[in-house]
Order: structure tokens, then sequence, then C-alpha cells
């Protein structure tokens, strides 16, 4: 069935013959009868919204059904201090200061402009407008404004399948590091109470209220009540033992799930997601492989040290960009793409937390990740990756690369061109699905993006805890 455009003039146009059309007819005995018992509802159309009106007018193509059915979510309106205040204030928290600068454009960061030796355009799409330098810690800030631009969003929570709650916990967490416990677990505290108070709360105790946060799920954790123990205990709290949190890394719990890292690409189309595809399928990769990050020296189980090695008396095959300098050139995404890029293989060890960032990057770049700990894709992003990691990864056990029993390049060298093919085919396949793009992309354009995938599955899960109830 081919869809009408919405054409905002014509409905003017329409709604000026109506009223005119009123004042001829009015004058009669019947329509006044009739148009008295029926007052709201012309009133009601003569007077909606142009997004309203294109609402209607979809539904009536669609022959009435409620696309939305079974999808519709409803987005608390917290109190400003549990989101907005916490990032308007950001200057004044000397562990934000250096995030500040990311929260523009909804909290993909500045836009990555054109160098003036074109160098940019070589590696990105940049004439897209659609890359940016969004930090790795901004996902609860660009997934509240995806929410609201979310098709099913509705404002009435007796339709609702599951609530939102735009807490922005990774900030409350991280605003107050290595303060008192009683400090950090404050405004958390706050949240269960005022949700427990809402009339939406009773109705499922919880389990159909789902947030995200832009840091690793042990940061709400805490074990004791000592200060100098680690984070806030917000996921301990009775009421959120029941909520869903996403988060960029999980602990392995019941009521926690992984979702990717922000990359630095944010597309507005399916188009354009093609287009890069495209390009990432095009690209001449110099290197067998490459690490992008730094040494752990500090960290007696990294095998950071040994691949840094490795890669340094490879003669030519490993390309290293080394994250431990004063260049900041792993703060730089051209440069940090680029490598990817001309990549065949990127070798993703953990850090840090088992989990990094960059190994989205990579993916982004349509380069094969070579992971070293099944915690830092295989038991985390269940939703977003396949269940066969052979065909998207190569897997290297961290104790083979410990005790020197494997050389990496020995092992990458001999996987098969063929066998590289099909894995790379199916990292461009994993590229839509791992990225965030711009809100509001309707119709045959729109992404089933990382963000569309979260949701999905929550309403899943929250349907399945309906289901145990009956």
């Amino acid at each position: 069935m081919i869809m009408e455009k919405f054409n905002p003039k014509k409905k003017k146009i329409v709604r000026k013959r109506a009223l005119k059309l009123l004042t001829e007819i009015l004058p009669t005995p019947l329509f006044s009868m009739l148009f008295l018992l029926h007052i709201n509802q012309i009133a009601n159309y003569l007077f909606l919204s142009d997004k309203e009106t294109l609402n209607i007018i979809m539904k009536a193509k669609q022959g009435g059904t409620d696309t939305c059915a079974g999808r519709y979510v409803y987005m608390h309106n917290l109190p400003s201090r549990f989101n907005d205040d916490l990032i308007k204030s950001c200057e004044a928290y000397i562990e934000l200061r250096n995030k500040c600068k990311y929260l523009v454009n909804s909290g993909f960061g500045p836009r990555i402009l054109e160098d003036k030796h074109n160098h940019t355009t070589q590696v990105l799409t940049i004439e897209t407008g659609s890359w940016y330098y969004t930090n790795q810690f901004m996902l609860e800030v660009i997934f509240g404004e995806k929410m609201r631009h979310y098709e099913c969003l509705t404002n009435d929570s007796a339709l609702s399948s599951a609530v939102f709650v735009p807490f922005y916990a990774g900030f409350d967490v991280r605003r107050f590091w290595g303060y008192s416990v009683k400090l950090r677990d404050k405004l958390g505290e706050d949240l269960a109470q005022w949700l427990r108070e809402r009339p939406e709360w009773r109705k499922m105790f919880g389990r159909d209220h789902f947030f995200v946060t832009g840091r690793v799920g042990r940061d709400f954790r805490r074990v004791t009540d000592e200060d100098s123990d680690w984070g806030n205990k917000l996921m301990r709290l009775p009421e959120f033992k029941n909520i869903t949190m996403l988060s960029i890394e999980t602990n392995s719990w019941g009521n926690e799930f992984a979702v990717p890292y922000p990359t630095y690409f944010h597309p507005k189309s399916h188009t354009e997601v093609k287009r890069w595809q495209m390009q990432v399928r095009m690209m001449q990769r110099r290197y067998l492989f490459s690490f992008v990050g730094a040494n752990r020296p500090k960290m007696e189980d990294s095998i950071r040290g040994e691949i840094i090695r490795q890669c340094r008396a490879s003669q030519g095959s490993c390309k290293y960009l080394d994250c431990d300098t004063s260049t900041k050139d792993c703060s730089d995404p051209v440069k940090v793409m680029e490598v990817f890029q001309d990549s065949v293989f990127c070798l993703q060890p953990p850090g840090d937390t088992p989990t990094r960032r960059s190994i989205f990057d990579s993916i982004l770049a349509g380069c094969i990740p070579v992971l070293f700990s099944p915690d830092s894709v295989y038991n985390q992003y269940k939703w977003y990756f396949p269940k066969d990691h052979t065909k998207y990864s190569v897997y290297i056990s961290e104790e083979d690369v410990k005790n020197g029993k494997v050389s990496i390049e020995k092992l990458l060298a001999s996987i098969s061109e063929e066998r590289i093919v099909k894995m790379r085919n199916e990292v461009e396949k994993i590229i839509p699905k791992i990225i965030y793009t711009k809100p509001g992309a309707v119709g045959p354009e729109k992404i089933e993006d990382a963000f569309e995938i979260a949701v999905a599955r929550v309403l899943e899960r929250v349907s399945l805890f309906k289901m145990t109830r009956i």
C-alpha cells in the first residue's frame, strides 16, 4: 500500500473549508442538534496538531491497526534534579569537567568537520554531517533523547507496556567519586522513594521499569558501606532489584543487560548506513592486525604489554597506535578509525574492565575483532551479536598469551582468505545494530539500531513477566 505523504498546507485548506461549511449549515435545526451532541469530536479534529493529524491519517491508511500495540513506552517526567540539573551543573564537579564539552548535540558531542588537508574526508563520510566526537560515557543522554522521539512513546501510562526512567545515573555516581557513601547514595535513594510513590509503580512494582547508564554495572553495586569502597549501591536498593538496567557492561545479574558503547557515527538514514558499509567493504587493508591502546604495567594480569611487544616485533604486519603519549592521537576519531580501516584484524584485550569502546569502533570500520576474554563481548552483548562468535571474531586465550604459547601474527596469518571474507561480511552486517542513529527517523529509512533493539528486548522481557503472573 502506498502511503500518501502528509501535506500541512492541504490540512489548513481542509480546516478553512470545514469552518466555512459550518457557518453555512449551522442555522438548520437538525444540524444544531447533531452539532451539540458531537461538538467535542468535531473540535478535536479541527484543532489537532499536525503530528496528531498525521497519526490519524497513517492509522486510517493502515486499516485502523494500532502499530504500537504492545510497544507503547511511558517516560516518567522526573524532577530535574535526577537528570537535567546533573548536566547543567557539569562544570561544578571536578570529576565531570572533562566530559562537559561532549554534552552538545544531545550527547553526540561536537560534530567532526573537514580538515584543511581533506584527510578527514578520505577516512569518514564527513559530508553527511553524521560523525561526532562522541564520548564513550554519554549513553544515558543519547538514549534519553532518542526515547523522546520514540515512535510509540505515550503520555498515558495505562497504555504502556514498559516505563522508562530518564535518570542520569552515570553522572550521579561520577560526580561524587571518592566522597562519602552517604553523599554517593543520596540521589538514588531519593529516586527510589519517588518511583515507589507513583501510581505506575503499583502496576508491577518496577518490573516494567527500565533505565540506561553510560557506566559499567559494577559502579552501582557497592558491597560495603565503607567510604573506601567503589561506587554507590543503587542496584542494591530494594526497588532497583526489580528495575531493568541497561549499561555498557554488566556483571551478569538477572536485571542487567549490556548495550553497545556509543561510536562516532550517528547516521540519519538507512541509505547513509549502506553507503558507509560500501566504503568499509572497498577498503584496501595494509596491516594484518593492529592495536589501539595503552600498556597497563600496574595491572599484573594485563596482557597488553605482551601484545604491544608482539605487534612491534611484527616487522610491518601490525600497526600500533600508542594511547599513552602526549600526542593524544587516540582522542582523534579520524586517526583511530584510519588505523582500524587499514587493518584486517583488530586486537581487543581487556583494559580496566573486560569491555572496550574500541571493540565497537573497530567493528564500525569493518575490522575483525580479536578477543582475549569471553567477557569482552560473548558474555555481554547477547542481543547484538551472533551466538556463534567464530562467524565474526577470533578468540585467543589470555592464558596462552601470558604463557607465550601463541604467536598472534602466525595464528592470524594462518586464517584463509575465504574465511576472512566471510567474517568481514558478518562484521559488516553487525554495523547497523551497534550504532545509535539520529532521533526521529521513520519509514523505510529507519534503522533498527542499538536503541531500537534494546527497547524491543525490554518489551519482550516485561511481556514474559506479565505471562508468569497470569
